[in-house]
């Protein structure tokens, strides 16, 4: 018996049926090394290339223990992504699977429905796919906090995203908080660029022990640099021949800006779009649909296309100028040959000598598999108090020293200190909470707070842009911008 019949056994029978109808007839290598693990509870962050079924490599162990187990009523898993447009893409990728297993999934983010979220709090689904700030909100419900009591799995998609951000940071206290509700429950973290798994999987899973199951990135990357010209004229030529070249192109730029004035030259061709997140919502969902039915072959974007939005095949990925980091280029190379043992091929249009000596470092770095390491923010104190506040709305008072223990589990706060402390009294200072005895009580006033500071993104008023024939909006414009630069008329 070979290692796949192997594996394939081990797993329920209602999988390994479903597994078979999908078509399902080989297993990867990420899937042969992490699959046998996870089914053990083992906590793990998984590193693998883009397209060779790391997102599998998790989810069905989860799917099988769900299967195999009884489980209390409420949320058995969550998935967490750090985007609203992955919650939705995931979910389009797990209904199939949901309907055939019997597992309910549902998605939980800020465009999620009323009626949804009463479904979810009357009916909660076995697996919920959805965001950090969702999950802060859903601290503040009865019932939701209830259903939390129930999670076994959690899993955090691009977990380098949020390793290295504030958001990061507050994720790792809601997973302490979670495990006050519902006990110790397994932790999986999947990347495809992390120079430090070690160090991701502390910030996970805090002291918890956590393995580290990883294949190469680099063996699957095929990169190259080339000159693309000094005039912009020119550089737009060297793009258009790389698309044309190929069947569907990404081709990433490093600002919005630099995207827009590529899209711009190509505004003649119907065949070209721009993606990038000061598009609204609807004019990037279009981008994406007309790009996975063939409908276009190329799309300039920003970071907006470098996480996991399943976009249909991708033959080809140009970077325009150095990314600037190794993490980035193999992120956003990794799109391409989206298929299991596929390469993936790239390549950086530099635009004068600096950036061709950048590139090539980038490149050689990458093809080495030596990507930056992740550096999480260690102690913020907005974070410390965003967390204080939202520990005590939940529960109504808390002690000082369990508020230090929760801190303390999480790797980016394991040697706060005094520093929780100072943050409580200046806090009391500002009315958003009172102490007495050795106890944090809630006031109304950290409520508001709360409602106000759910997410730790840093807050900008958009201005939206809207089409004055379709008068459908288009986009965003940061207010800055908007003060600087924007006249009547223009």
């Amino acid at each position: 018996m070979n290692a796949v019949e192997e594996l394939r056994k081990t797993l329920h029978p209602k999988l390994q049926a479903v597994l078979e109808k999908r078509g399902f007839d080989d297993f990867s290598e990420i899937q042969l090394r992490a699959i046998p693990e996870l089914i053990k509870g083992t906590n793990a962050i998984i590193i693998a290339p883009t397209g060779s079924g790391k997102t599998e490599s998790a989810l069905l162990p989860v799917f099988h223990n769900m299967l195999s187990k009884a489980h209390p009523e409420g949320f058995t898993a969550l998935y967490i992504t750090p985007l609203r447009s992955l919650n939705r893409d995931m979910m389009n990728r797990l209904e199939w699977w949901g309907k055939e297993l019997g597992i309910k999934i549902a998605v939980r983010h800020g465009d999620t429905t009323q009626n949804d979220r009463r479904k979810q709090a009357t009916h909660p689904p076995d697996l919920l796919i959805t965001t950090p700030e969702s999950i802060q909100a859903m601290f503040m419900g009865k019932v939701l906090r209830k259903h939390l009591a129930g999670v076994r799995y959690v899993i955090v998609d691009e977990i380098h995203e949020l390793a290295a951000s504030k958001r990061g940071c507050q994720l790792s206290v809601a997973l302490e908080r979670i495990d006050e509700l519902a006990g110790n429950f397994q932790r999986i973290g999947i990347s495809a660029t992390v120079g430090n798994p070690e160090l991701v999987g502390q910030f996970l899973c805090g002291k918890r022990p956590c393995q580290v199951v990883a294949v190469p990135v680099a063996k699957t990357l095929d990169l190259s640099v080339r000159f693309a010209g000094e005039g912009f004229g020119e550089q737009v030529k060297m793009i258009e021949k790389c698309i044309d070249s190929h069947t569907s192109t990404l081709v990433f730029t490093n600002t919005r800006s630099v995207a827009e004035a590529i899209g711009n030259a190509f505004s003649a061709r119907e065949d070209i779009d721009v993606h990038h997140g000061s598009l609204s919502r609807e004019v990037r969902v279009d981008a994406e649909d007309r790009f996975r039915n063939g409908l276009t072959r190329g799309m300039i974007c920003t970071s907006s296309m470098e996480l996991g939005i399943d976009i249909g095949q991708i033959d080809h990925v140009v970077q325009f100028n150095s990314p600037r980091e190794v993490a980035r280029l193999m992120q956003r190379t990794g799109r391409a040959g989206h298929r299991i043992g596929a390469a993936s091929k790239g390549m950086i249009l530099a635009t004068g000598f600096d950036d061709i000596l950048e590139s090539m470092v980038v490149v050689r770095l990458a093809t080495d598999n030596r990507p930056e390491n992740v550096r999480p923010h260690m102690n913020p104190a907005d974070v410390i108090a965003n967390q204080i506040a939202a520990l005590a709305v939940e529960r109504g008072e808390i002690s000082i020293e369990n508020i230090e223990r929760i801190f303390s589990r999480c790797y980016c706060f394991a040697d706060a200190g005094s520093l929780i402390r100072d943050v409580i009294t200046q806090m009391e200072k500002h009315y958003l909470i009172r102490t007495e005895n050795g106890m944090v009580i809630t006031k109304a006033r950290a409520r508001k707070y709360l409602s106000l500071n759910l997410s730790m993104i840093a807050d900008e008023k958009k201005c939206v842009v809207f089409d004055v024939i379709s008068r459908k909006p288009v986009g965003t414009l940061d207010e800055s911008f908007v003060i600087s630069w924007i006249s009547p008329g223009a």
